[in-house]
């Protein structure tokens, strides 16, 4: 059957982003749910100065939040990431035992705000993912502690983690690998509810109608199947999936990068639409660097498992402080070749192999202005600016 077009498009340009509020929302999507929404308050975190430090106690080098004078009081943190690790065996000896570890996520901490949009950006193979990952908990973590409304859920078992699946949900970056083929669309978005809500078939039924009407979708889609769909229209049944249970916090993992550009805009202003009715809370893990600043409160960089800058996102992009981010940033395209700034920031050498031990500074070998200390000691998250930490000597 052939593929229909994505028609949804929020605007009459299918690639502006919209720059203002969304008008009235419509009735928010609510569940049994614990724990208090602030709706809108997405919106408002992204367009207000929100500068107030955001990384956790621990041996990162962050500030605990509770410190007397802290800007984080007052504000509600919903997870608190600290000294989390997450190594895979790479390979066994001939009893079992591990002989080599890739460190994917090593030693991070950071906090994010209720209600807020937190960006994780770096190169393929950073550990950006691994992180979202183990935030959810998809992967079992080595070490460390993931605070859910401060509660620890790292050493939690499956039992009394359903509680937390509920609370928590994801989009996938391939929405042609992420939805089950041989289920339709129904069966798809209404199997959180069998498992996490006593709905009758009924009820789930018009939850689902509610949902695809949500996201932009009909309600004759509901008896299709995901190959009778264009990769926007999967992409959007994937975020009323994730929205079935009612959850509080969405682990966007890439969502459009798979995505034409024209569908991506679409794709992002709907998240951010919802965000303002439901009052979620977003980790978007993305490459484009630009669509991460226009839907971020604030940005994570990370090298090789390392969180190397923390920052408010226009701050980030401004006053970038650490020197890989300034080359991430000196790699974004401008389309205007008269206005590219000359001389961008490119990087020298290759990544290293997060399978090498390597000592002080990860990124040392590609840094233009690495000094000896970098060789011998690894530099800690810092605070250098209110609410602006990097991971840097040049800054101590």
């Amino acid at each position: 059957m052939s593929q229909e077009r994505d028609t949804t498009a929020p605007d009459a340009s299918h690639t502006a982003l919209k720059s203002a509020d969304p008008g009235a929302a419509g009735a928010a999507v609510r569940g049994e749910t614990p724990g208090a929404r602030v709706a809108g308050s997405g919106r408002r975190a992204r367009d207000g100065n929100h500068t107030a430090a955001s990384v956790a106690p621990g041996t990162a080098g962050g500030e605990s939040g509770d410190a007397a004078g802290s800007p984080d009081q007052g504000r509600d943190v919903l997870i608190d990431v600290r000294g989390l690790k997450k190594y895979f065996p790479a390979s066994r000896s001939l009893f079992g035992r591990t002989t080599r570890e890739l460190r994917a996520v090593d030693d991070v901490s950071f906090r994010i705000h209720r209600g807020e949009t937190f960006g994780l950006v770096g190169e393929s193979g950073c550990g950006k993912s691994t992180t979202g990952r183990c935030i959810i908990r998809l992967h079992d973590v080595t070490s460390g502690e993931i605070r859910y409304d401060g509660r620890d859920m790292a050493p939690m078992a499956e039992k009394e983690l359903k509680p937390y699946r509920k609370r928590m949900q994801a989009i996938f970056q391939d929405p042609y690998s992420s939805l089950n083929p041989g289920m339709n669309v129904l069966q798809l978005i209404s199997e959180p509810l069998e498992i996490h809500s006593a709905f009758s078939r009924a009820e789930r039924r018009e939850r689902v109608l509610e949902l695809l009407a949500r996201v932009g979708l009909k309600s004759e889609h509901a008896d299709r199947y995901p190959h009778e769909f264009s990769g926007g229209q999967r992409q959007r049944i994937s975020i009323a999936r994730s929205l079935a249970a009612s959850p509080e916090f969405v682990l966007c993992d890439e969502p459009i990068s798979a995505l034409d550009v024209s569908v991506q805009a679409q794709v992002v202003n709907m998240l951010e639409e919802l965000q303002d009715e439901l009052g979620l809370t977003y980790l978007f893990i993305a490459h484009d660097l630009s669509m991460v600043r226009h839907i971020s409160t604030r940005i994570g960089v990370m090298y090789l498992g390392k969180l190397v800058e923390v920052a408010p996102s226009e701050e980030l992009y401004t006053s970038p402080a650490h020197p890989y981010t300034e080359a991430l940033l000196s790699a974004i395209p401008v389309p205007d070749p008269k206005a590219a700034p000359a001389g961008g920031r490119i990087l020298q050498g290759d990544l290293p192999s997060p399978l090498e031990s390597i000592t002080g500074c990860k990124f040392r070998s590609r840094c233009p202005f690495a000094i000896g200390r970098c060789a011998v000691q690894e530099p800690e998250l810092r605070e250098i600016a209110p609410g602006h930490y990097a991971a840097c000597h040049l800054h101590e």
